[in-house]
């Protein structure tokens, strides 16, 4: 039997896709693209913006359309939300809750014993946020460790704790000992995730106390964060951000350089915050890769406030923006504010900042020529000696001279041209990490 998976939205989602991926293989399945032919197919969806609601509908409308026998199941933020309406836009389209998400880990053995008319488990369990697990991954070079899922924060704009609840951690035995078994099965790099990663708590230690943990427990990986609160950046978590096992690549969700508008936006810090948190960890790690969210033309920005987080993004010198249209999403307050900003000037705004990216882009990638970096190998391109992969500060390279192998080698290079990817060459095997 094959099944095929298509993923929306975040690393959590990505995560959580192979984790079902990994148990349909583990059951003898096939894994198929989403453009072929398969008995079932599986769509994670997300739910932070109207776009990737949209993309999301057209994709499940198109395939319930192209696929009548198939059966499709849709989980996710948005399923979670809608289901209603998304279980219309085809007869063989069947939605699981968010909070039964992981019961699908026990789809494979249900359908093999019953067929595509088994019935897709749902409720009467104890869902587990963290059952997801995966020993081989089937989309990614770098693994992926879920570390929190949910969020305490009611954020003005984001209908996400609405789906996921609120927060909750690993336990951080569990976490060490997931991070070992990765470790073990060859992975270089592990990317912790979650939903809000700066809220894992467990007893009186924090993020950076699990950080020290699963760094002293592990020898040769390296970890990645995948986004950072900037009230939480504070000295006890800078410290572990300097071990050199730890990726200096770190993600913002700034969302406004406005006091005003975070004000709105219910966010829990200010401009200020920010440029301490940037400063932290440009002390703790030189030359990092900063990456920011920012949100254009939310309810009531003034020229003014969408001047300020371009000039904060600007003095910062952040090497990426993502920059998001405001979307108004039910079931959150931003949803009745008034003061909407007409389309076109958000349009408008969002260019701008999407233009002021590709220059500081640009800057931080001509900064790297001529230096070395180590790069997990991810893609090789042509069928030749060239290779796709992310470096430990996030550049992405294309490295000639790579000699044959496996995807998820850990490799050094000598980065030669600024272009987007840089390109690259190969120098040789990455030092082992216990050497560190």
């Amino acid at each position: 039997m094959r099944a095929s998976f298509h993923t929306f939205g975040c690393k959590l989602n990505q995560f959580e896709t192979e984790a079902l991926a990994s148990a349909f293989r583990s059951r003898g399945f096939s894994l198929v693209e989403s453009g072929e032919e398969a008995e079932v197919y599986l769509i994670n969806t997300c739910t932070v913006t109207g776009k990737s609601e949209q993309k999301a509908r057209r994709f499940i409308r198109g395939l319930a359309r192209r696929r009548p026998a198939a059966l499709l199941v849709v989980t996710g933020c948005y399923a979670q939300l809608e289901g209603a309406a998304i279980e219309r836009l085809g007869p063989n389209v069947t939605v699981v809750s968010q909070a039964d998400k992981s019961l699908l880990l026990d789809l494979p053995r249900r359908l093999q014993e019953q067929g595509t008319g088994a019935r897709i488990p749902k409720g009467g369990g104890s869902p587990d946020p963290f059952a997801f697990q995966v020993q081989r991954y089937s989309f990614h070079s770098r693994a992926f460790l879920k570390i929190q899922d949910g969020c305490d924060h009611r954020c003005a704009y984001c209908r996400v704790p609405l789906a996921r609840g609120g927060s909750v951690s690993l336990d951080p035995e569990l976490a060490v000992r997931r991070a070992g078994l990765l470790e073990q099965a060859g992975y270089r790099e592990v990317v912790l995730t979650g939903v809000n990663l700066s809220a894992w708590r467990h007893g009186g230690e924090g993020l950076g106390e699990l950080l020290e943990r699963l760094l002293i427990s592990t020898a040769g990986i390296r970890l990645r964060l995948s986004s950072l609160e900037p009230e939480t950046i504070k000295p006890a978590l800078v410290q572990a951000l300097r071990h050199p096992r730890v990726c200096p690549h770190f993600h913002l969700p700034v969302q406004s350089g406005s006091d005003r508008v975070l004000l709105r936006m219910r966010r829990r810090y200010r401009a200020e915050q920010v440029r301490r948190a940037v400063g932290l960890l440009r002390a703790a790690r030189p030359e990092p890769f900063l990456a920011a969210d920012l949100i254009a033309g939310f309810p009531g920005e003034t020229e003014e406030d969408f001047q300020a987080s371009y000039d904060l993004a600007e003095s910062l010198g952040f090497a990426k923006l993502h920059v998001f249209p405001f979307s108004p999403r039910p079931g959150t307050a931003a949803f009745r504010m008034g003061d909407r900003v007409p389309e076109r000037e958000r349009d408008r705004r969002v260019k701008a900042l999407i233009a002021l990216s590709g220059r500081l882009a640009a800057a931080y990638r001509s900064a790297w020529v001529g230096r070395e970096v180590e790069v997990v190998v991810e893609e090789q391109r042509g069928g030749g000696s060239a290779w796709r992969g992310f470096s430990g500060n996030y550049l992405p390279c294309a490295v000639r001279g790579v000699p044959g192998g496996p995807a998820g080698r850990l490799v050094r290079a000598r980065i030669e041209s600024d272009e987007d990817p840089c390109g690259a060459v190969y120098l040789g095997p990455a030092s082992d990490a216990r050497d560190i």
